[in-house]
């Protein structure tokens, strides 16, 4: 492979959302130079690359930023960082603001006021709003795009961050980038566990395949503190196109019913875990399968479904055409997706400061990546990019932090070199019989069985959890045995061993809460009860080569979280 040392101010790791908006925030600082690091291209990549039909976090007209608090409070039971989620919603509006001017259409009724949808939405025609971000960065003349590479591992002295390494997913390219400061962006984490659809489908899921838990796995294994990785998110989506089930029930106040007919929500309740664990239990118990319940709308709201779905899950509206029946003739079956671990919709994460900085000395967390802080969605993304970006603008404003380093040290060279040569390692083994699809259906048939997954109702116990930490343990030696024929495998590889350490990390996570606070997000059936004592944010921190666990008091009302220790 070919070396390129590179030297930035601020290395951006992930184009999506977050990392845009930070770039974007960051180009008024004309001052610093400022490099982002995307797997694939920034025009479509991350959660936006098809597009969305409505921004999900916005403060509508009577209510105020303490609302959507409240409101992300209860839908996570308490298990928030007030702090975080305060500071974001103040921007909600703001940010939508600017998007609006970048070209995003919102749509607007007679008066000329946002069309709502709900308490917290607004509609939008939103199919290129990633393009429109990707196109604003790009006008930006202090910041740079690197497509198409892969960063693997940060560069970390003293628990200060210095960089970061990667490679090349089209050349045979090592990097070995040089930073004041980083903000990672990456995303959060899907393909951990076996997923509803078997085969070439299998990537037909609720969250990107793509996004892999990249930035979980490299804080990890830097030692910087994670937090609530046990708040695991599952989706209610339409079953088998894995489509959204929100634009129904909140776009036509479709109610969930079972085959009965009977509406059911009430009776568990109606917060995101709890939707999914009544349509679980309502299985369970022979009144499945359960549905939306459409069949009463009108077919001026089944065409606003039609057009909804193309806008961010065609394969739904085509179903519906080649059954040659609506949502008007027919109510929509549904069902829970495999866990993931998203911070945009539960609390796991990075462990930030109220700047979103993490315990990595120059280390920022935004978006997905950042823990803490639900329910961001599109808007909170971006916020908490804009947040991310003026923290570190403040944090290079130190004169000694602005000195300018010119060359690489050897000691760092040296640590490149090894790292360079890790990447060589793939390319120089042996072909086996074990390629990277089968050890990662491997760890999914593990995740699946003995750690949570659909196939037991998302449920676990201590000795289950056990065995899921012993046998995800016995796979990993076998990844440094697989052989890289291009830099395409070689992603292929590190995207795996990504995979299996957040997947240790959500076993000690699960291990750590006694308790079951999320039913289906945490169905721990040695402790099936809530308990009101447990009031804590479950933490860990890698140390010596294990994730270890402890619990930090909750940030409440109107305290701001700073690193202490």
């Amino acid at each position: 492979m070919k070396t390129r040392y590179i030297t930035t101010d601020v290395l951006i790791i992930g184009g999506g959302t977050a990392g845009c908006f930070a770039a974007l925030t960051l180009g008024r600082h004309k001052n610093l130079q400022v490099l982002i690091a995307e797997k694939a291209n920034i025009k479509r990549s991350g959660c936006l690359a098809a597009g969305v039909n409505a921004i999900n976090a916005y403060i509508t007209e009577g209510r105020v930023p303490q609302d959507y608090v409240d409101y992300a409070k209860k839908d996570a039971d308490g298990i928030v960082r007030e702090d975080l989620l305060l500071s974001l919603s103040e921007r909600l509006n703001h940010v939508t603001d600017v998007m609006e001017k970048l070209g995003l259409i919102i749509l607007k009724d007679k008066n000329g006021k946002y069309v709502t949808r709900g308490d917290r939405n607004i509609k939008i025609n939103g199919e290129n709003i990633k393009p429109l971000l990707a196109e604003a960065v790009k006008k930006q003349k202090n910041v740079t795009v690197l497509n198409h590479i892969n960063i693997t591992d940060y560069m970390v002295e003293n628990n200060q961050i210095q960089g970061a390494y990667g490679f090349g997913v089209n050349e045979e390219i090592f990097y070995s980038i040089s930073a004041k400061a980083v903000i990672c962006a990456t995303g959060g984490a899907a393909g951990l566990y076996r997923p509803n659809n078997p085969g070439f489908s299998r990537h037909k899921m609720w969250y990107p395949p793509f996004n892999t838990g990249a930035g979980y796995a490299m804080g990890i294994l830097a030692g910087a503190e994670m937090t609530t990785f046990e708040m695991r998110f599952i989706a209610l989506r339409c079953k088998d196109t894995i489509a959204p089930t929100g634009t129904i029930a909140q776009g036509v106040a479709a109610k969930q019913v079972n085959s009965l007919g009977r509406v059911y929500e009430d009776k568990y309740g109606l917060t995101t875990s709890q939707r999914v664990y009544g349509t679980v239990m309502e299985n369970r118990a022979g009144r499945g399968p359960c549905y939306l319940r459409t069949e009463h709308i009108s077919k001026e709201q089944e065409q606003d479904l039609y057009k909804a779905y193309l806008n961010m899950a065609p394969s739904q509206t085509l179903k519906w055409l080649e059954e040659g029946r609506g949502p008007s003739e027919q109510n929509v079956e549904i069902e829970g997706t495999e866990p993931y671990i998203v911070g945009g919709h539960t609390a796991s994460g990075y462990w930030v400061d109220h700047k979103r900085q993490t315990t990595i000395i120059g280390l920022y967390a935004a978006g997905d990546v950042a823990g803490g802080a639900p329910q961001k969605y599109v808007t909170g993304a971006l916020a908490e990019g804009e947040i991310a970006a003026e923290a570190v603008a403040e944090f290079l404003a130190d004169s000694y932090r602005k000195e300018t380093k010119e060359e690489f040290s050897g000691e760092q060279k040296r640590k490149a070199e090894a790292k360079r040569q890790e990447y060589e390692n793939y390319f120089a083994n042996k072909e086996t019989v074990l390629d990277t699809e089968q050890l990662e259906e491997a760890m999914q048939k593990i995740m699946d069985e003995y750690a949570g997954g659909i196939s037991t109702d998302y449920q676990y116990n201590e000795e289950k959890l056990k065995l899921a930490l012993e046998k995800i343990e016995a796979l990993e030696p076998l990844t440094d045995k697989l052989q890289a024929k291009d830099t395409d495998d070689l992603l292929h590889i590190y995207e795996l061993k990504e995979r299996l350490v957040v997947c240790k990390a959500v076993i000690a996570h699960l291990r750590a809460r006694k308790e079951t606070r999320w039913h289906s997000f945490g169905e721990h059936m040695d402790y099936p009860k809530k308990t009101p004592e447990f009031e804590t944010y479950v933490n860990s921190k890698m140390i010596d080569g294990k994730i270890t666990t402890f619990t930090r008091e909750l940030v409440q009302g109107g305290s701001v979280y700073e690193h202490t220790n």
